[in-house]
C-alpha cells in the first residue's frame, strides 16, 4: 500500500554563526514532512497492518529528499529523528504503527547505516500543531554532540482525517558543541 499524500514540506537549517562565534563548519539539519490520509480515522481498527506498510513506504521517500535537500552522500548523514502528529480523528496508537515496526530499515538503509535507534515523538493535533523530533547520532546514541532536537508545523495540517509523518537528518551535530560527559 502506498501514502496517499497531500503535500510535502521540507525546512533546510544550516548554522553558521552561534553567540557571535563563527561555526567553522556550518551545521544542518533538514525535516521533511508528509501530510497523509489516514485510512483509519474516525474508527477503531484492531489490525494496524496497513500504517505498518505506510510507513514502510514513506520513510524511504522522506529520508531520500531529505538527503537529496542537504546535498551530500547517504552516508555523510550523522543524526536522524522521526515523529508524527495524528489528527483528532485518529488515535496515538495509529502512529506508533506507522513510525516503529516497519518504518526504521527503509530510513537506515537510506542513509547507509544506523546502528542506534531513531528517537521518535507522536502526539495527536490539529492544523498547525507543532511537532519536536529529538536527534540522536546514528551510530552512538550517547554521542552528546549529536543530541539535539527540531521542529516543525504545518499550518493546514494535519486536518481530523490526515497524518503529519516527518523525519529529521543532521550533520555536524550541535554548533559549538562542548558538552561532554563527566
Amino acid at each position: 500500500m502506498t501514502p496517499e499524500i497531500r503535500k510535502i514540506v521540507i525546512q533546510l537549517e544550516e548554522i553558521h554563526q552561534e553567540m557571535a562565534q563563527a561555526v567553522d563548519k556550518p551545521t544542518s539539519k533538514v525535516t521533511v514532512a508528509a501530510v497523509i490520509k489516514n485510512p483509519f480515522s474516525g474508527k477503531y481498527v484492531e489490525d494496524l497492518n496497513e500504517l505498518k506498510e505506510l510507513g514502510k513506504h514513506i520513510s524511504s521517500q522522506l529520508t531520500e529528499r531529505g538527503v537529496k535537500a542537504l546535498d551530500i552522500d547517504p552516508g555523510d548523514v550523522e543524526s536522524y529523528g522521526k515523529g508524527a502528529i495524528i489528527g483528532v480523528d485518529g488515535e496515538i496508537e495509529h502512529a506508533a504503527a506507522l513510525l516503529h515496526p516497519r518504518f526504521g530499515a527503509p530510513m537506515r538503509a537510506a542513509v547507509v547505516e544506523g546502528k542506534d535507534i531513531i528517537p521518535s515523538t507522536k502526539k495527536i493535533g490539529g492544523p498547525g500543531a507543532v511537532i519536536v523530533m529529538p536527534l540522536t547520532h546514528k551510530n552512538s546514541i550517547w554521542e552528546f554532540d549529536h543530541m539535539d532536537a527540531a521542529e516543525i508545523t504545518i499550518p493546514d495540517a494535519p486536518k481530523p482525517d490526515e497524518i503529519v509523518v516527518a523525519i529529521v537528518l543532521g550533520v555536524g551535530g550541535r554548533p559549538l558543541a562542548r558538552t561532554k560527559p563527566d
